[in-house]
């Protein structure tokens, strides 16, 4: 039998980018793009966050749950752009990855924690927003080493180098 501690590194498969976003400018739309370049000193290229703080550098969401955010909030379906997270990830836990690195194409991130919803949810979710996103804002990550990531690449948990 494995102890937890091996349990936190096993997981069933790798996930898989189902969609990116770069936010050229604050406060404006997301921009859907199917790949990016991505620097280890300033993060997603042509991102306004792009050069701050190392440890946001990239921002993901889980793909199974934005169907959950839209259910909590009484819509059909939610774009992935309007929750402003930079990659929508799928068919991988990422809470389990937190402090863990990870693949992704040419890539390397490190996993650095929660990425917690804004009150800016509430505007763009409408009454409840923030609360439906909480739980399910994803995660932050820096760059390790960088690289091109594409719409389709895979995601998978690799060792410390």
């Amino acid at each position: 039998m494995e102890n937890i501690k091996d349990l936190f590194n096993i997981f069933p498969r790798p996930g898989r980018v189902e969609w990116i976003g770069i936010r050229p400018e604050r406060r404006n739309p997301v921009v859907v793009v199917q790949s990016v370049d991505v620097s280890e000193k300033k993060g997603l290229l042509g991102d306004h966050y792009s050069g701050q703080s190392g440890n946001r550098h990239v921002t993901l969401i889980q793909a199974e749950h934005l169907p959950v955010v839209a259910a909590l909030t009484g819509r059909d379906e939610l774009d992935p752009g309007i929750v402003r997270r930079n990659l929508v990830v799928s068919g991988i836990n990422l809470l389990a990855l937190k402090d863990q690195q990870i693949e992704i194409g040419e890539v390397v991130l490190q996993v650095t924690g929660q990425c917690h919803p804004c009150s800016k949810m509430e505007t763009a979710l409408g009454p409840g927003g923030y609360n439906a996103m909480r739980g399910h804002g994803g995660m932050t990550a820096k760059v390790i080493r960088g690289g091109t990531i594409r719409v389709g690449d895979t995601v998978v948990v690799t060792k410390p180098t």
